[in-house]
């Protein structure tokens, strides 16, 4: 069995502050996104709470200019929130065994947008203003400098699926001996590119989307994140397996009959040395386009039947990089809690030309203790990770 120990666990989005809050969003509420305007493009949006990046400390202000952005404001409060268990967990460990994986594909992004438009009105830039903010290496890079560890840094961009790959990362480092702790998630925040970009691929909704649905239009994009920190350990909640593949079939649109998918969920089950009747639930991918929902379906029927499963979009809108995270924090939190199933919230219009799941409703009863999860994260370019998380006795 896995050795990598989940010690603690920060997430932010649309539905909450703090895992627990998006865990009793998702199981008990009502999806509650926002319409905001993106450089004159409209979008249905989950948005981070502005009040919550206002709180951050006085430390952050000490960061270099490079690495002052939304972006990494929520990173320094996802880990404000794990702190005192970091203080605790690193307490007699050496700095070169501390590593940083952290999954982004927007980092800066959003902090350039209006200096870009100053720039080309006037060719000036103003002060708060550097290319650097823009790195995808920002978010990690920033978080190792401000704690200064002296292990492995790594920034993973493999677009939706970079947060899962984060945490598949982690546990990997554990296991090979590469580090004792290691503080892995992934964060993303909403900007014009990412609202106009995923508009021009016809993939975004205007009202809110309906994973699995026959009258599913697309995406709610949003933003977030989380963070773990996991150690070499046994016991507690762990990330038993993971397993990564690429389709190599198209750059944006997933292979059709889920080829890749399946792949990265067979591959978790034996990382985890489990069987598909061992996972109790599956968060689903579930983005709500046409060609995601269709692939995923056929692969989760293939892979575990009938297992009871969710997409938990439509309360957090769609975190693209941080969403293999924030879901993984989701399933971290019904581990913990044994409580309710997460809910998928849909119109109950089931499309007929696509496999039939097992998706959670409100009249849906839990027959058994929740012990095996997995999680499902896909993106463009065919990566694909499914991660499964457990509780470990041993």
């Amino acid at each position: 069995m896995s050795s990598a120990r989940i010690i603690s666990v920060s997430a932010i989005c649309t539905a909450g502050n703090t895992p627990s809050e998006i865990y009793n969003t998702v199981c008990n509420e009502q999806p509650a996104l926002t319409l905001r305007n993106f450089g004159g493009q409209d979008a249905l949006v989950g948005e981070v709470n502005c009040k919550t990046l206002e709180e951050i400390d006085s430390r952050f202000n000490t960061w270099p200019i490079k690495h002052q952005t939304r972006n990494n404001r929520l990173l320094w409060q996802l880990f404000k929130d794990i702190e005192s268990d970091y203080l605790l967990a690193c307490d007699n460990i050496d700095a070169t065994r501390i590593g940083i994986v952290i999954g982004t594909s927007t980092s800066g992004n959003s902090d350039g947008e209006a200096p870009h438009q100053q720039y080309v009105k006037d060719a000036t830039w103003p002060e708060s203003y550097d290319y650097h903010q823009q790195d995808i290496s920002s978010p990690s890079v920033a978080l190792a400098d401000a704690l200064k560890t002296q292990g492995p840094v790594l920034s993973v961009s493999t677009a939706c699926s970079s947060g899962a790959s984060a945490i598949a990362s982690a546990k990997r480092w554990i296991e090979m001996g590469a580090c004792d702790l290691v503080i892995c998630g992934g964060v993303d925040t909403l900007c014009e590119l990412t609202v106009k970009g995923f508009n021009a691929l016809g993939a975004v909704s205007d009202k809110p989307c309906l994973p699995m649905s026959a009258n599913r239009s697309g995406i709610n994009l949003g933003e977030g994140g989380a963070l773990f920190l996991i150690s070499k350990g046994a016991g507690g909640i762990q990330v038993l397996g993971s397993g990564i593949s690429s389709d190599a079939h198209h750059f944006s649109a997933p292979h059709p009959d889920g080829v890749g998918a399946q792949l990265a969920m067979e591959a978790a089950l034996v990382s985890a040395n489990l069987t598909a009747k061992q996972i109790d639930y599956l968060n689903l991918h579930g983005t709500a386009t046409k060609q995601n929902d269709s692939m995923e379906s056929k692969a989760v029927e293939r892979v575990l039947g009938g297992i009871p499963c969710s997409s938990t979009k439509s309360f957090t809108g769609h975190t693209l990089a941080a969403a293999g995270a924030v879901e993984a924090a989701i399933c971290y939190e019904l581990l913990s809690k044994n409580g309710r199933l997460p809910l998928h919230v849909f119109d109950n219009q089931y499309d007929p030309s696509i496999s039939s799941l097992n998706v959670v409703t409100e009249n849906t009863v839990k027959t058994k203790t929740v012990t095996k999860v997995m999680s499902n994260s896909f993106a463009f370019g065919g990566s694909n990770v499914a991660l499964v998380l457990g509780i470990n006795d041993e």
